[in-house]
């Protein structure tokens, strides 16, 4: 018999115990509670520390700490689960419409709210007041579809002339020099050479500016030596489609509203002023065994501008913006008040409400 195993007469007894009903009796363990508590009786004592926890004693009064700060843990994460939205105040700016919109695929029903965090801009926060605040930075408000074969072109074939399409608006309208008032020499360069109507309008526009010949039409442009832009940030919105033109040619249309925050070129200036630009700009990435093309270019089907705050003197090549100073003695101009931030509107049917009307008034600037 093993050692710590029960005699055979004490185990006997226990029988005729049971058996007999006698008060108290213990019950027979199982097989399995038998083998566990041997198991156990014969492992070793794990040695100190393994997997085993020794509270060490508090000094003066730490248990009553800790007991403190689990208790305003606890408070903390009760707050949260009931207020949320105050969670974005305590790390955020706490605005409750502090989201971007999704990406535009189509034309928007309804102007863009107005912002909830009021007040003038400054020059660390040039697009306070403004809807813009959410819109995309720069290039990244350019989003392109998908590309599929259209026309003469293969899939990858119009990828490309969606991408240079974008580097021409990317040129034409953000590109820092060219804000600087300087020639847009890379934007013109993929304008088709052969086109000869637009290379005409090309030669005098930045020479003889007019209504007519107007590189505003086209292309952003301030005087440096008179304004400068706040900051290195422009915001964007708008769209960029593509269908299948004339001669089978690829006809890629972008809508796109530009935000320009600026400050007068003096150093030390800080008021700031915003020039709102909304360009509507259709190619045609013709195809060459049809059209006089030179490779790599487009030819330009239509382009037109609509601007708030850009200045309404005679054509100069430049958007004039501008400031307190200048809005407290000129007139508020003609027609119906407009607001540059509205989208829904399509393009054709602003400038038909804006003919013969002269210099227009515009909200939210």
């Amino acid at each position: 018999m093993g050692e710590g195993s029960i005699p055979d007469e004490e185990w006997e007894r226990f029988l005729r115990e049971a058996a007999a009903g006698a008060p108290g009796a213990p019950r027979e363990p199982s097989a399995r509670a038998r083998m566990v508590t041997r198991r156990l009786k014969e492992q070793p004592a794990p040695p100190e520390g393994w997997r085993t926890h020794t509270p060490a004693r508090p000094r003066g009064g730490g248990g009553k700490g800790w007991y403190a700060f689990g208790l305003m843990a606890a408070l903390a994460l009760l707050v949260v689960a009931l207020t949320p939205g105050r969670l974005t105040g305590w790390w955020g700016n706490g605005d409750a419409d502090a989201v971007p919109p999704a990406a535009e695929t189509a034309r928007p029903t309804a102007p863009p709210p107005t912002e909830a965090a009021a007040g003038l801009p400054t020059v660390d926060e040039p697009f306070r007041g403004s809807p813009a605040r959410l819109w995309s930075d720069g290039a990244t408000g350019l989003g392109l579809p998908a590309a599929r074969a259209t026309g003469w072109m293969t899939e990858a074939e119009v990828a490309r002339a969606l991408d240079r399409s974008r580097d021409f608006l990317i040129a034409s309208s953000l590109d820092p020099g060219v804000l600087r008032g300087e020639r847009p020499a890379k934007a013109i360069a993929a304008v088709n050479p052969q086109q000869r109507d637009v290379q005409d309008f090309l030669e005098t526009a930045f020479t003889a500016p007019t209504p007519e010949n107007d590189p505003l039409l086209l292309f952003s442009r301030f005087d440096g030596t008179e304004v400068r832009l706040a900051g290195d940030v422009v915001k964007t919105r708008g769209r960029i489609t593509y269908r299948e033109g004339k001669r089978g040619a690829v006809e890629v249309s972008s809508d796109v509203t530009y935000v320009y925050p600026l400050v007068r070129a003096a150093s030390g200036s800080d008021e700031v002023a915003r020039t709102i630009v909304r360009r509507e700009v259709v190619m045609s990435w013709d195809d060459p065994a049809k059209v006089f093309i030179e490779p790599g270019t487009f030819s330009l089907v239509s382009y037109r501008v609509d601007s708030a705050n850009g200045g309404c003197s005679p054509s100069t090549g430049y958007f004039t913006p501008e400031f307190s100073a200048e809005r407290a003695v000129t007139d508020e101009g003609e027609g119906p008040e407009s607001d540059p931030y509205d989208r829904s509107t399509p393009m054709d049917t602003r400038m038909r409400e804006a003919d013969g009307v002269g210099c227009g008034r515009a909200s939210r600037l």
